[in-house]
């Protein structure tokens, strides 16, 4: 990976996820977080379509990056983001049109002339994905709603990038970005899809790069408002679940799989079983990662699906909770969010509705666990598991699934991998591979239990 010009003690990190933006402080030595601040993710309604608040989150950026200056000092920034974002840019930069909303549903009213076009997904690696899931069909959709737009348009750039852009002028897009289910690339070969072409993009989608490909130093008036060196490198970007990949990119012939939590829950494969069985009705897909090296993947929206059966409830599970569960075999099956996941187009349903808010919770982790499992076996997953992000506070989640991996699982002592991923493409410490606990041996109940979940989910 590219080494920065200057030590990097002190690594600010742009992480923008679905549901919130952050500014993290990473120390380059331990990549322990010292500092973390965050802005909620809002998206805003239009006109023209709904969007996300690409200046809010811009000057929540420059205030905390002279926070962190003034503070502790900033020796070098990385970007992550969430994937299936794009940006596009006028010729004086400006942006062409509000960033899309990836989940707003309007690309599927011209769905019909849009699967005409797209490659398939022996291809890409990329499924079929509902709204704007597939960067693809936001582009064809925004290209058909404003016939000027394509000609307005002189560079596209995916979306760590753009604050890449914003941080120093220069363009490019990356790898990981590219290869998160946007039917713009062959991950096979590593270059642009046939869409590209298609689509009338290929001279103004900017050139890929490697996440760790130092993009350049900070423009002079971003230096000027938060005080950093002119000369404070900034490295391409990343998407955020690939973030998570990157301390286990050098892990030798051993097997491992990461599972990154979050708005997302994602599952990552490397050196797992031979030709696993990628189905792209299931949500699996092919991810890139920093080296722009194929990973088998799959994915379903688990930390949607928690804040939705959670319904805002901050009861915990008492063990009366827990027997009661498994006693009356309350179940929640699949699938909360029917657009992704294992289980597409399944309606969810409990088979007996639990009592009290700790039973539904603790099913609810259950099910969470589940689901990751189902996951896990579709990208060919087998020896160590590795469980990044929110989930990690989850004990429950945490036993379930170690009950159902015949290798060990591991949670991540930090619940910002995505953040610390992001710091080690500037700066990858020898130790990279510490900070995990391994979970503790699983509830006898649980096997049972799983057992139970699958006759059901059969039985449908």
């Amino acid at each position: 990976m590219t080494t920065p010009r200057k030590t990097s003690r002190h690594i600010a990190v742009i992480d923008v996820g679905k549901t919130n933006a952050k500014l993290a402080l990473v120390d380059g030595a331990t990549m322990t977080e010292m500092d973390v601040v965050t802005r909620p993710n809002t998206v805003l309604a239009g006109p023209p379509y709904p969007h996300f608040d690409l200046d809010g989150h811009w000057a929540f950026l420059l205030e905390s990056l002279a926070a962190f200056h003034a503070q502790h000092g900033v020796d070098a920034i990385s970007v992550t983001t969430h994937g299936a974002s794009i940006v596009l840019l006028e010729q004086v930069g400006a942006l062409a049109c509000p960033m899309l909303d990836y989940e707003y549903h309007g690309p599927d009213d011209i769905a019909d002339t849009y699967d005409q076009i797209r490659p398939d997904f022996s291809e890409t690696g990329s499924p079929r994905l509902p709204g704007g899931l597939n960067v693809g069909a936001q582009l064809h959709w925004l290209f058909d709603t404003d016939p000027t737009l394509l000609d307005r348009t002189k560079h596209i750039i995916t979306y760590p990038q753009y604050w890449g852009y914003r941080l120093t002028g220069n363009l490019a897009c990356d790898v990981t970005s590219l290869g998160c289910h946007t039917d713009l690339w062959n991950p096979w070969d590593g270059k642009p899809s046939s869409l590209v072409a298609r689509l009338g993009i290929s001279e103004k989608l900017a050139p890929a790069r490697q996440s760790s490909h130092i993009l350049g130093d900070l423009d002079r008036t971003v230096s000027l408002i938060t005080g950093l060196s002119p000369d404070t490198p900034v490295v391409c970007g990343i998407h955020d679940s690939n973030a998570s990949l990157v301390p286990y990119l050098n892990h030798g012939s051993q097997p491992i799989s990461v599972v990154s939590t979050g708005t997302w829950v994602v599952c990552m494969t490397l050196g797992g079983r031979q030709a696993p069985q990628l189905d792209a009705q299931r949500d699996t897909l092919i991810n890139v990662n920093a080296l722009g090296e194929p990973v088998p993947s799959a994915r379903f929206m688990g930390g949607r699906e928690y804040e939705i059966i959670r319904n805002g409830s901050e009861a915990l599970p008492t063990d009366q909770d827990r027997q009661q569960v498994h006693r009356k075999k309350i179940m929640l099956l699949p699938s909360v969010v029917t657009e992704s996941g294992p289980f597409p187009r399944q309606k969810m349903q409990w088979t007996v509705p639990p009592e009290t808010d700790g039973q539904r919770i603790y099913a609810l982790s259950l099910y969470l666990a589940l689901m990751t499992d189902r996951c896990l076996d579709l990208t060919g997953g087998r020896g160590r598991t590795i469980v990044e992000g929110p989930f990690v506070g989850n004990s429950d989640y945490l036993g379930m699934l170690n009950s159902l991996r015949e290798g060990r699982v591991e949670a991540a002592l930090s619940q910002t991998g995505t953040s610390v991923g992001a710091a080690m493409l500037i700066k990858k410490p020898a130790n990279s591979g510490s900070g995990f606990s391994a979970e503790e041996p699983p509830d006898r109940h649980f096997p049972r239990y799983a057992q139970q979940w699958l006759s059901a989910l059969s039985r449908r």
